[in-house]
């Protein structure tokens, strides 16, 4: 049983504990940036060429069969550090265990030293036996700069070993000399190279071409790719980029260049093509074992459904933005009929009345307005803060002597939630506006927003004439009063106190509102 050990080794943070072969176990697992600056001499330029090597590690893993362990030597040269780990989806995993940031002391994998001193590729003889499976080790030294930075160890587990199919012989053909590439230098590639989420992995479709780019193997499912595109019979023998330019329409080829450099195995790149029913991603990896180019691995995936969900969603945002759109527009020919009634009515009571429906009206406008320009059902709340601080004193008697000015971020809310905070905020300012000040009287209202604990704060202050001394909020029957309670307390679940403004401000009044957010 493996024994708590206190060993800390430099900078290195992280309680350990070691088993009976001299493995030291982390009980946290550490990333690839803490191991380096920890335990190596490793500088920024070989931990960016570590990463893309890792970014790329899943495709050698598969054409391999087999696990793969990347091994940083100590800085001190006492051993070794597991800084990254891939299992293979193509065969069974020879680590049953996960050995990301264990540490191996010197001596103890004989055939990492020597990849370290040799620069070579080494193999094992004999199979090795683990956890009761017999297991093939290689490793792979990865040279950066001139010189070996680390090493890749690759186990097999010897347990699913049968006599090699020609697709499993091309694999293994590949990753040979995707392995010779990696001890001298020429893996990863130093140019460009896609971030699809959805770049073809080796079961999507696996083609091998030769220097010209014409097919020397393709695998079945490369075969079926091709054929939806309307190809029957074989690929080898074709020149890949010549026969897609026949079963592919030119309207549908974008970029002839990018596609005769990918196809022909020229670049370190993804493209996508594809015919008006069918659409594919290609993805090349030019092979240059002995230091020429001699071919390259071009993997394949059909993407016609992933593409059609793609514009089904685009087609889905677009309708949705256009109905709120349309909600914006109607709210304002609502709030433009009000305003109209207003202007008749002889009252002073009803047209006041009338007036307040339009600012409500036009707060929740505004909301559907910002939705429809929005790519998701969330907004950006402070925008919508702003624009109701302007729409409430523009339309005010006090007009542009008292200035609403915000402090802190909403930050991003829901539509359901911005609606009503909407309606709330709008309710807060104008009775601010409408009972702090007389017509011609200077003031400031400040509108402070916090997040904090999953819940946003909020509190409204003005300078004005202050509440009336016998105030009560629960006693109050002020409709704007009732509608913020209501839908602070029941649409939004959500607290809301007044009182005076907060020292130094001699006169005013606070509104505080306390409610959940995500």
């Amino acid at each position: 049983m493996p024994v708590c050990q206190s060993r800390r080794v430099r900078g290195d943070p992280v309680t350990r504990r070691s088993g009976p072969s001299g493995t030291v176990y982390p009980d946290l697992v550490p990333t690839l940036e803490e191991l380096t600056s920890a335990h190596t001499d490793l500088a920024a330029a070989d931990l960016a060429w570590l990463h893309r090597l890792m970014a790329d590690w899943q495709i050698i893993a598969d054409l391999s069969f087999a696990d793969l362990v990347l091994w940083l030597p100590d800085s001190e040269g006492k051993g070794w550090w597991a800084g990254g780990q891939m299992r293979p989806t193509t065969g069974p995993t020879a680590l049953l265990d996960d050995v990301l940031g264990t540490f191996v002391p010197i001596g103890r994998r004989p055939l990492l030293d020597q990849a370290l001193a040799t620069g070579r590729v080494v193999r094992e003889g004999d199979p090795e036996w683990r956890d009761d499976v017999p297991v093939r080790v290689e490793t792979i030294p990865v040279r950066h700069g001139g010189r070996v930075i680390a090493v890749v160890g690759r186990t097999t587990n010897l347990l699913g070993v049968r006599t090699p199919s020609r697709l499993e012989l091309a694999y293994l053909d590949t990753a040979s000399d995707l392995t010779r590439m990696i001890s001298q230098g020429l893996f990863p590639t130093e140019g460009e190279r896609s971030d699809h989420a959805d770049t073809p992995r080796v079961g999507d479709g696996f083609v091998r071409v030769d220097g010209a780019g014409r097919v020397t193997y393709a695998s079945p499912n490369a075969l079926s790719v091709y054929r939806k595109l309307g190809h029957t019979g074989d690929l080898t023998g074709h020149v890949l980029v010549d026969l897609t330019r026949t079963l592919v329409p030119p309207r549908r080829r974008t970029d002839e260049e990018m596609l005769s450099a990918v196809l022909g195995g020229r670049v370190h790149q993804d493209t996508e093509v594809g015919s008006e029913g069918v659409v594919l991603i290609v993805r090349s990896i030019p092979l240059r074992p002995h230091g020429e180019h001699s071919g390259a691995l071009i993997l394949l995936r059909d993407v016609t459904d992933l593409r059609r969900r793609d514009r089904e969603l685009v087609t889905k945002d677009a309708t949705i933005r256009e109905i709120h759109h349309r909600v914006k527009n109607n709210l304002q020919t609502v709030a433009a009929l009000l305003r109209l009634q207003a202007r008749r009515m002889g009252t002073p009571d009803a047209k006041a009345a009338l007036e307040e429906a339009v600012r409500r009206v036009g707060s929740i406008a505004i909301v559907h307005e910002t939705l429809s320009q929005a790519v998701e059902e969330n907004v950006n709340f402070d925008e919508i803060a702003d624009r109701l601080g302007r729409m409430v004193t523009d339309v005010s008697a006090v007009g542009e002597s008292v200035h609403v000015q915000r402090t802190g971020s909403f930050g991003i809310l829901p539509s359901e939630s911005a609606t009503a905070l909407a309606m709330v905020i709008t309710e807060v300012l104008q009775n601010a506006v409408e009972h702090g000040y007389r017509a011609g009287e200077t003031g400031r209202i400040t509108v402070d927003a916090r997040r904090l604990a999953g819940r946003l704060h909020v509190t409204i202050e003005d300078d004005g004439r202050g509440l009336p001394e016998e105030f009560s909020l629960d006693s109050a029957m002020h409709l704007g009063l009732s509608i913020v309670r209501t839908l602070i307390e029941s649409e939004l679940d959500g607290v809301l106190d007044m009182g005076p403004a907060h020292s130094p401000i001699p006169t005013g009044t606070r509104v505080g509102i306390d409610v959940p957010v995500d």
